[in-house]
């Protein structure tokens, strides 16, 4: 059996409807998720580091102690020299061939200016007498040892790769001052990683962006941790 609506009851039977639709609750919208807020954690142990490491201690100025402190301008540029020799020596990865390819045209194109500094580097030497030579072989060895360290490679290797870019259309008039430059960039990311070594040792906090969830800080270093 079939059942026909008349046309004023399926009017009324529509306008029903509508009013249903328009008063039916919204459909579920996703939760928005809280931002992420900035909180003090445990600073992380820097990449490359290991628990009980040794990083040399801080001077009375806050700084660190590296081999390219209170030089002279021929110390500056032979410091500068063999920083670079490390870099053509350990650098790897893509950019190995141009750092030793630019490193030794740095020597032919350069090469009046760095012996004049050795020279006069080591005449500064010999001028505090006794056994300089075994005083300046001693220096250069802490030198080269100093930037070899692997804890820092990667940054430090773009930081040669980009001063041996530079270097070549430096004039000899201002090849010391921007020695001095390069070398304080050269030696940043070493003592950068000791002060991040120090700040996770000393269980310091850090400001850093965490979910609005995990704001609770991690714990740090348990104490007495050996480092």
């Amino acid at each position: 059996m079939r059942f026909h609506l008349s046309a004023p009851a399926a009017l009324t039977m529509a306008t029903l409807l509508a009013a249903c639709a328009r008063h039916a609750a919204p459909p579920p919208s996703a939760s928005a998720a809280p931002p992420p807020v900035v909180a003090m954690v445990p600073a992380p142990l820097p990449a490359g580091a290991r628990p009980g490491m040794t990083v040399p201690l801080r001077l009375a100025d806050g700084s660190y102690p590296t081999p390219n402190r209170a030089l002279s301008a021929a110390g500056a540029i032979w410091h500068l020299r063999s920083a670079l020799n490390v870099a053509a020596l350990a650098c790897r990865g893509a950019q190995e061939a141009s750092i030793i390819a630019r490193y030794n045209a740095l020597l032919a194109a350069r090469k009046a200016e760095l012996a004049s500094a050795q020279a006069t580097l080591q005449s500064e030497y010999r001028a505090g007498g006794g056994d300089w030579q075994d005083r300046f072989d001693d220096q250069m060895t802490r030198l080269y040892n100093f930037f070899a360290q692997d804890l820092a490679r990667d940054a430090f290797c773009a930081g040669a790769a980009d001063t041996l870019d530079t270097i070549a259309t430096v004039p000899a008039a201002t090849l010391p001052a921007f020695a001095a430059e390069r070398l304080a960039a050269l030696e940043r990311p070493f003592t950068d990683f000791f002060a991040a070594y120090d700040r996770w040792r000393a269980g310091q906090l850090v400001p850093a962006t965490v979910a609005a969830a995990d704001a609770t800080p991690a714990p740090g270093p348990a104490a007495g941790t050996a480092g």
